[in-house]
C-alpha cells in the first residue's frame, strides 16, 4: 500500500524507512495517463518511488487558475498505489511555506523566454518549489515529463549550476489517441474546444515534417504557425524552434525542439516536438 504523509516530520520518518535508491516524481495532482507513464519510468530508475502532490502557488500569477486547478487527492493516491509508489507527500501550503518565501531560485534569462514571457515569474516559482522538494525528499533521481520542455531544461540547468546531488530523467510526452498532448487542463475543454485544440498537435507535427523535408528553421516555424492560424478557435501565444538545452532560438538547421503555446477558448495549452533536419539543408 502507498503511504501518504502530509507534514515534513512525517516525510522525514517515512523517507528514512526507504532503503536503496529513491526517484521523486513532483506533481500538482490531477494525475492522468501522462503522469502514470512518469511513475513507470521512475520505477525503472530507482528502488522506490516518491510522488509529491502540491499545487504550488508560487508559479501562478494572480490572474491564473490557482483556485480552479483540479484537486483529486483520493483518485491520485489510488493511481500511485496501482503503480507501486512507495510514498505520497501531499503537504499543505503551510507545510511547504511556513513563512514568507524570501529566498527563491531565479531562472535567469533562460526562464524569461517563451513561457517566461507569457507567465512572468512562473519558472522562479517552479524552480523554488522543486529545489525545496529535492531538499525534503533527498531523491537519487527525479522524473519530469518532456511535455513541459522549457521547465525540464531549466530544472536540468538548476541541478548542474547548483551541483545538486541527483539525476534528472526526462520522460516521453504522452498523447491521447487523437494526438492531443495529455494535460490536467484538458478536462476543462468543451467538446468544440477539444476539437480546436488538435491544431496544436497538428502544428508541431507539420513543423517536424517540414524540418525533415529540408525546410529552413524560419520556414518550420511559419508552417507550424500557419496550422494554428487556420483554426478559428485557437489564439496563438508563441511558436519557436529552439535549442533543447538552452532554449535559444535556432537560426541554422540542427536538431532542436519546436515549442508552442496557444489558448483554446479560456484554456491555455502547450505542446512541443523534437525536430531533425534533412541533411539536404546542411
Amino acid at each position: 500500500m502507498t503511504a501518504v504523509v502530509h507534514t515534513r516530520a512525517e516525510l522525514a520518518v517515512a523517507r528514512t524507512a526507504l532503503p536503496g535508491t529513491v526517484a521523486l516524481v513532483p506533481t500538482m495532482g490531477a494525475l492522468h495517463a501522462g503522469h502514470r507513464s512518469l511513475l513507470r519510468v521512475a520505477r525503472e530508475v530507482a528502488d522506490h518511488v516518491v510522488v509529491s502532490i502540491f499545487v504550488n502557488p508560487l508559479q501562478f500569477a494572480p490572474t491564473e487558475d490557482l483556485d480552479r486547478y483540479p484537486r483529486t487527492l483520493d483518485v491520485d493516491v489510488q493511481m500511485c498505489d496501482d503503480e507501486g509508489v512507495a510514498l505520497v507527500f501531499a503537504p499543505t501550503r503551510e507545510q511547504m511555506y511556513p513563512r514568507e518565501q524570501i529566498v527563491r531560485v531565479a531562472a535567469g534569462s533562460m526562464g524569461e523566454r517563451y513561457e517566461g514571457t507569457s507567465r512572468p515569474g512562473h519558472f522562479d516559482g517552479v524552480l523554488t518549489v522543486v529545489a525545496k522538494l529535492f531538499g525534503l525528499v533527498r531523491p537519487d533521481a527525479a522524473v519530469f515529463g518532456r511535455k513541459d520542455a522549457q521547465q525540464l531544461a531549466l530544472i536540468e540547468r538548476m541541478v548542474t549550476d547548483l551541483a545538486l546531488p541527483l539525476r534528472i530523467v526526462g520522460a516521453p510526452l504522452i498523447r491521447d489517441e487523437d494526438g492531443l498532448a495529455l494535460s490536467s487542463r484538458n478536462r476543462y475543454l468543451s467538446p468544440a474546444d477539444r476539437q480546436s485544440a488538435l491544431a496544436l498537435s497538428n502544428a508541431v507535427a507539420a513543423g517536424a515534417r517540414a524540418a525533415a523535408a529540408g525546410r529552413a528553421p524560419a520556414e518550420v516555424v511559419a508552417v507550424a504557425r500557419a496550422v494554428l492560424d487556420q483554426e478559428a478557435g485557437v489564439k496563438t501565444d508563441y511558436v519557436a524552434l529552439v535549442d533543447a538545452d538552452t532554449f535559444e532560438p535556432l537560426e541554422t538547421p540542427r536538431p532542436g525542439v519546436l515549442v508552442l503555446a496557444a489558448s483554446v477558448g479560456p484554456i491555455r495549452l502547450i505542446d512541443n516536438v523534437s525536430v531533425t533536419f534533412s541533411e539536404l539543408t546542411a
